[in-house]
């Protein structure tokens, strides 16, 4: 158990150090601000713990809820600079989805225009859930024909769809995440296991994607021309 702390220890800590140096890249005073407030947190309950003659106690207080703020802070800001450093880039929001948590199933692009608008489908207890990104006029073209394919087989299932954005009526990349946990829970989940099943027949957009049958031509074949 000793070995296997140890060797767990130095790769978190490779972790903290690579998500800082890449939060810094666009925070620049994220080391200040956490420094900071750190340094506030320890002083203030010190003061305190001299003030009320229990210093020692107040100090060791005021240490560990340094340490605790400053792990709050950084964590918000590495998590804003991650978010900056996605929105506007393809697929960002299928990022987000993957990592909703538990009792969340997602599936990247099963829709998608040649002007790279994509749609992304996650199933949970809130029912299912489409999520647009790209433009928003020709994203809502997108998600109306999701919801007319899948309505063949899951019709007595709630479908909600978000265009991610921040224009009026579009949701944030960074808040895509808490939009969809306070969705209300109206699935057991057996039928959510179902709905996954159900689904699955429609498959996503590499798996519709056509592949031709039998052999490739070889390296300096010709394909033949049509008349």
């Amino acid at each position: 158990m000793a070995r296997k702390e140890t060797s767990e220890n130095p790769g978190r800590l490779k972790q903290i150090a690579l998500t800082y140096k890449m939060t810094k890249k666009v925070d620049s005073k994220v080391g200040l601000v956490v420094a900071g407030v750190g340094i506030v947190t320890f002083g203030v309950l010190l003061a305190i713990g001299f003030w009320i003659d229990h210093p020692i106690y107040l100090g060791i207080l005021g240490f560990l809820l340094a340490f605790l703020a400053m792990a709050i802070v950084f964590g918000r800001r590495a998590e804003r600079a991650a978010f900056g450093q996605m929105e506007g880039q393809p697929g960002a929001a299928a990022a987000v989805l993957d990592n909703v948590g538990r009792g969340w199933t997602t599936t990247p692009a099963v829709a998608m225009n040649r002007n790279q608008d994509v749609v992304h489908r996650s199933v949970g207890k809130a029912g299912i859930v489409l999520v647009g990104e790209g433009n928003p006029n020709r994203v809502k073209s997108l998600l109306a024909a999701e919801k007319k394919r899948m309505a063949r087989i899951v019709a007595d299932v709630p479908v909600h769809d978000i265009v991610v954005g921040d224009g009026e009526g579009q949701v944030p990349l960074k808040k895509l995440r808490t939009t969809l946990l306070k969705l209300p829970r109206v699935l057991p989940g057996a039928q959510v296991t179902t709905v996954n099943d159900r689904l699955r027949a429609l498959g996503d957009l590499m798996s519709n994607m056509p592949i031709p049958k039998g052999p490739l031509p070889g390296k300096g074949m010709r394909m033949p021309k049509g008349r």
